[in-house]
């Protein structure tokens, strides 16, 4: 199966349990502890063999830190995108989570524009912000590494996502390892799983 449409399925799944996570019962049951799937929570040598056993998918969380009305913590997109990457990993099984991408552009300095506008909002350039992406990229295949997945969880750089992954691609044409940029993800999280809570009254 195509990566894409096996990541896609996974994000898809999600909005079934995702009220059972929010309660704090839809973790599965396990006789022990599982191996973390958070690359943060491992030692290199743990991840290297996670790698040679398999698991060479990564999934890059992008998150942001912005004002969210002000009944909302500034760290929302980051929390969000941590919790579902981890669901997204234990479901594909072959996955490790990079530590979530909070500096994300949020509008323009002077003047302040979009969310700049509200204190606690933390933007970067465009460029930066792509250059990261690509550099962070090039480091986990130079791990061995053959998928890395961009997920973002805010709308405004979606686009920046695809670009960062396209360019890769081009660089990585003659290689077996690819870019994902997962415009799914975004469309589920504010479509089916917010249709889903409503459903659950939540």
């Amino acid at each position: 199966m195509n990566k894409s449409v096996a990541i896609v399925r996974a994000i898809r799944a999600g909005a079934l349990y995702l009220p059972l996570l929010l309660a704090g019962v839809g973790a599965p049951a396990y006789a022990q502890s599982p191996p973390s799937v958070f690359l943060e929570d491992l030692t290199w040598t743990e991840l290297r063999g996670a790698i040679a056993g398999g698991k060479t998918t990564i999934i890059v969380p992008i998150g942001g830190t912005e004002q969210n009305g002000p009944a909302m913590a500034l760290g929302k997109h980051n929390a969000r995108v941590k919790l579902l990457s981890e669901r997204i990993a234990l479901a594909l099984g072959d996955a490790i989570v990079a530590p979530v991408i909070a500096y994300v552009p949020e509008g323009g300095l002077n003047p302040p524009t979009e969310h700049m506008r509200f204190p606690g909002t933390i933007t970067i350039p465009d460029a930066a912000f792509e250059q990261t992406l690509e550099s962070a990229a090039r480091s986990f295949k130079l791990h061995g590494f053959k998928d890395i997945v961009f997920l973002g969880d805010h709308g405004g750089y979606q686009e920046n996502d695809r670009a960062a992954a396209n360019k890769l691609n081009r660089e990585w044409a003659a290689t077996n390892a690819r870019a994902h940029a997962i415009d799914d993800y975004y469309a589920v999280t504010q479509h089916e799983y917010v249709q889903t809570l409503q459903a659950q009254g939540l």
